[in-house]
């Protein structure tokens, strides 16, 4: 008799990361043990998680957890967790936009929920934030399609567009959309905005740090003195943001803003929170569209909104750009942003079963 606990799962890139998505009845119901079991499933802590389905990249280190809802007017609920690649650690206190790109092919796929018509619309409520996002999946002759000439910037190749709305995100995880009550903080020396757009984000000046902004993900990472710096902001700023003491904690991230490059709205680069995105994120994203629009924010001393569409933002990342659409109210001196939507692509890689040692359910 095998020692081994085999796991149903499937392999699903979601946008530009890559995790496995479980349906939450496979999994221990406890914490501890469920993490344990995710732990070994991915190969953490090892940085080259060469001993489970890990990438050795937090993005490609990720889980989704899904679920039939019993909430009215919802299809499924999901759960992100990060598992870290260094350490033996889970963390459900972000979400994650891009695995969300492949919740709603994962549920039809699963029987989770029924599809209709060319366009299937799954409801998700994301756990993480307590918020709905609606994405809208192509399913020609009741199948989820995979291929079509979508193309996001950071995945080779192009596949089926998924369209994603997000509603009410503002204030998700901090309590409001500018947290400490403030369009401009100073932190550690340093002005920034604090902004909760669906994920709490610090945005900073690229050029306060002595960078241009254009700079690769690796050659800011070699740099000891200012990924210090941006630590010791992170740290400082998440007391600000309602978010208590976040040195164990994924978020805030913070995003080095510098003006756009390629005729977009501003240049990121967005420490994740220790290693730099080789994009940038769904949500990391949208809040900092949002902050762009905001006057006298730092995002909006940076910025060059003059060319884009009424509402719809480019934001330049290391591999190209992600297109932001809003719907923004601006009739009460300041911004209300009722909804935000983007486009993100998903391809199912692998169906089938994982495997962790018995141990590490029967030990925790």
């Amino acid at each position: 008799m095998s020692d081994q606990i085999s796991l149903p799962c499937s392999v699903i890139r979601g946008g530009t990361s890559k995790g496995l998505y479980f349906h939450a009845a496979d999994l221990p119901s406890e914490t501890a043990t469920r993490d344990a079991v995710l732990l070994a499933a991915l190969g953490s802590p090892d940085v080259r998680e060469i001993d489970g389905m890990g990438g050795g990249h937090p993005l490609t280190s990720k889980v989704a957890i899904v679920k039939a809802s019993s909430r009215p007017n919802v299809d499924v609920d999901y759960l992100f967790l990060q598992v870290w690649p260094d350490r033996a650690e889970v963390s459900d206190s972000q979400n994650c936009g891009n695995l969300l790109a492949g919740v709603g092919p994962f549920a039809i796929e699963e029987g989770l929920v029924s599809s209709n018509g060319p366009i299937t619309k799954v409801r998700i409520f994301m756990e993480n934030t307590a918020t709905i996002a609606l994405a809208s999946v192509e399913t020609p002759g009741g199948s989820v399609r995979y291929g079509g000439n979508a193309h996001i910037d950071g995945v080779p190749g192009t596949s089926a567009p998924i369209t994603i709305e997000f509603l009410d995100i503002a204030g998700s995880s901090c309590g409001s959309l500018l947290p400490s009550g403030n369009v401009v903080d100073v932190v550690e020396n340093f002005r920034a905005t604090l902004i909760d757009n669906g994920m709490p984000v610090v945005c900073v000046k690229a050029e306060d740090f002595g960078l241009t902004g254009y700079e690769d993900p690796s050659e800011i990472e070699a740099n000891v003195g200012v990924c210090e710096q941006v630590e010791r902001i992170r740290l400082a700023a998440g007391v600000l943001m309602n978010l208590g003491d976040v040195r164990d904690a994924t978020v805030p991230k913070v995003s080095l803003l510098a003006p756009a490059k390629h005729g977009g709205a501003v240049m990121t680069r967005t420490f994740i929170p220790a290693r730099v995105h080789e994009a940038i994120g769904v949500f990391g994203a949208v809040s900092v569209a949002t902050a762009c629009l905001i006057p006298g924010s730092v995002a909006s001393d940076v910025a060059d909104v003059s060319s884009a569409s009424p509402e719809v933002l480019d934001i330049e990342h290391p591999t190209g750009y992600f297109s932001v659409s809003m719907v923004v109210d601006r009739s009460n001196n300041g911004i209300v942003v009722s909804s935000a939507a983007l486009l993100r692509t998903a391809r199912l890689l692998m169906r089938g079963e994982v495997f962790v040692p018995e141990s590490k359910w029967t030990d925790s």
